[in-house]
Formats: C-alpha cells, structure tokens, sequence
C-alpha cells in the first residue's frame, strides 16, 4: 500500500503538468493567431504594471507598455470660445468700484469703454470710465452704424463702441460691457442670433447687480451729490422699474456696502462657471426693445 500511493503521489505533478499543457495549448494558439492578423509582435502585448511609489510613479511609457496603446498627450477638454460678460443695474449700486475691482484681478478681461455726451463727473478719466464725445460726434456714429447698441438716457447719449467688441472677439479675448437693463435686452439678443459670429451665437452671460436693500441703494444715490433733490427721486423711481425685470438676467449678484470682494468674487465665479460650459447656451432675451449703455 505505502508503495501505491507514493506511486500515485509522484504521478500527480506529472499529470497536473500535462494537463496544464494541454488545456494552455488553446490559448496559445489563440494568441498567436490573433498576432498573426493583426500584424502585433509579442513584445507590443500589453505587459504588468511595475511596482509604483508616491517617490517613483510610473512613467507614461510604462502605462502605454500596459495598456498595449499609445497614450495622447493633447488636451481633452475643448478650448472655450470668447465669453462675453454683460453687467447691469441700477444707478447707484457700485457698478463701476465692482468691475474697476474686476479689472484688477482678471487683467486678461476686454472692458470695452461705454461712449456718452454727458459732462465729466470729477475724478473720471476719459478712455477710462468712459469715453466723452460730442452730441455731434456720437449721432454720426449713429448714423455709420458704429455703435453696438446706443440710448438716450436722462437727456443724453450712451453707447457701446462695435469695433472694440469685434477686435477683442477676434482676438479670442473675453469681453466685459456695462450696459442699462434696456441696453443689456439689446445685447443679448444681437449676441444670440445664429448669425451673430462665423461659429453661431456668441456664449455670453448676463449679470444685474444690486445694492442689499431700497434704503442702501437710496443712501447710496444721496452719497454721490451730484443730483438736486428732483434728479435724485428720479433716479431711484428707475432703479424700481429697473430691479422689476431683474428676471431677465441669468445671475444676480449683491454689492453689499464694504464687502466689495465678495461682489467681485461671484462675477469671477459667473465667468469661471459659463466658460466651463461644455455647450454654452444663448441667455434668455427679455422682453423689452432698444437699449442703453452704460447706467451708472
């Protein structure tokens, strides 16, 4: 008996090797096949991953070794399309402190500088907070047909300069305008029509920014000085019609007094968000006909 099954003990590893044989042959020959009509020599097969640390990863040929495929290195995500950022609102809410602020911190932005025939207000810097033209001059960009879109607001002209917005398109850079909520209706539509580029619509977003409250936004109106008591009731009767179709803009955005930062934050985070779009979409076009720029 103790001879039998030593006998049986020594033939079990020669059986299991036989057996391993015949049942790899199958896949062997599947393997070498599969070589032969695809033209792949054994070294190009994919191979196992060598051991990896924190200190030394793996190289992208180990991967492409692995994987059995060579690996591109070309971006994955599509190059966004100029943006176009449309900011409105009352007079009075910070408007230009927020987007002076914007400037700052994303200097790559166009801000296209808004035309008006209005007087300069002290401390404006012509070319800079806006561009003072003559009633003259502006009505004969009216009539070449120079100007983006362009209103008649408290009794005089404003307007957006089209050549700046074309150059900085062209150019691949995004594009900041500061228009009245009439003004901004204007842009959106002209940026939404199919024919508005060679590529179709041009992605763009649309901001309404806001002081905290009715009585922030009338002190905040009173603070300037620049308006007798008449002016001044005026212009916050338009800032009510004005909040009314805030419904027309795609964000809003709060310029709470002495929180600057945290209005100049949401529009990077509006900009971030919209370029991140895999397929930006035209913004809803309210109602509403001509429009104005520059409301301050």
């Amino acid at each position: 008996m103790l001879l039998i099954s030593r006998g049986l003990a020594s033939a079990v590893p020669r059986l299991s090797r036989s057996m391993g044989q015949r049942a790899s042959s199958p896949a062997a020959a599947a393997a070498a096949a599969a070589s032969a009509a695809t033209g792949r020599k054994p070294a190009d097969r994919p191979s196992a991953l060598p051991p990896t640390t924190a200190a030394a990863p793996l190289s992208d040929a180990d991967l492409e070794r692995a994987l059995g495929q060579p690996l591109s290195r070309a971006p994955m995500a599509p190059p966004p399309r100029p943006l176009v950022l449309v900011v409105s609102g009352p007079s009075g809410v910070g408007k230009d402190a927020a987007l002076q602020r914007l400037r700052t911190r994303r200097p790559s932005l166009r801000f296209v500088v808004t035309a008006t025939t209005r007087a300069r207000r002290p401390g404006e810097t012509d070319g800079v907070d806006y561009h003072f033209v003559s009633r003259e001059a502006f009505e004969r960009w009216i009539e070449r047909g120079e100007l983006l879109e362009h209103a008649l607001v408290y009794g005089e002209y404003k307007g957006i300069p089209k050549a700046q917005v074309e150059a900085a398109l062209a150019a691949g850079e995004d594009v900041v305008l500061r228009v009245d909520v009439q003004g901004a209706a204007t842009v959106r539509r002209l940026l939404s029509a199919p024919d508005a580029s060679p590529a179709g619509a041009i992605p763009h977003a649309s901001v309404f920014v806001v002081a905290e409250s009715e009585a922030a936004l009338a002190r905040r109106l009173a603070a300037r000085g620049t308006e007798d008591p008449e002016a001044l009731r005026r212009r916050f009767r338009a800032a009510g019609a004005e909040v009314a179709r805030i419904g027309e803009f795609d964000y809003v955005v709060v310029n709470r007094e002495g929180r600057l930062e945290e209005c100049v934050d949401a529009m990077c985070g509006v900009i971030d968000a919209h370029r991140a779009r895999v397929a930006p979409v035209a913004s809803a076009v309210g109602a509403g006909g001509g429009g104005g720029a520059g409301g301050r």
